[in-house]
């Protein structure tokens, strides 16, 4: 994938990892709430942790890194790291809403496993 510099608007088809519309509105909300309104979702995975990797879920500003790939969802320009898609390619960022947690999560069909604070993962292998 090339980095653009602007960020644009795939067909459904195309994009990496999908953010649904739910929570696109909860991360647009968040920007806004902390004075950040042109910010990105910025996603990626990194190694560590009990299984491996640990998916990279946050609300980010300035600009894209070298390595990401800048598109937009439902309003919401997210940032993504090229060099994690093996891992989340086809994967679907969700709200997820709990009594202990209110935030985005990774619903990824590479997963294989997690471990028990679900915060580390292990992919399928290919």
């Amino acid at each position: 994938m090339q980095q653009t510099s602007v960020s644009e608007q795939l067909p459904v088809a195309q994009v990496p990892v999908e953010v649904t519309a739910e929570a696109a509105v909860w991360a647009l909300a968040r920007l806004r709430r902390d004075g950040n309104p042109s910010g990105a979702l910025r996603l990626g995975v990194k190694g560590g942790g009990c299984e491996g990797y640990t998916y990279v879920v946050e609300l980010a500003s300035g600009a894209p890194g070298q390595r990401e790939k800048s598109y937009e969802q439902h309003g919401l320009t997210v940032w993504l790291d090229e060099r994690c898609l093996r891992f989340v390619e086809g994967a679907t960022v969700v709200l997820h809403k709990s009594l202990m947690f209110t935030g985005l999560r990774f619903s990824n069909p590479k997963q294989a496993t997690t471990c028990g604070c679900g915060e580390t993962f292990s992919v399928k292998p290919e």
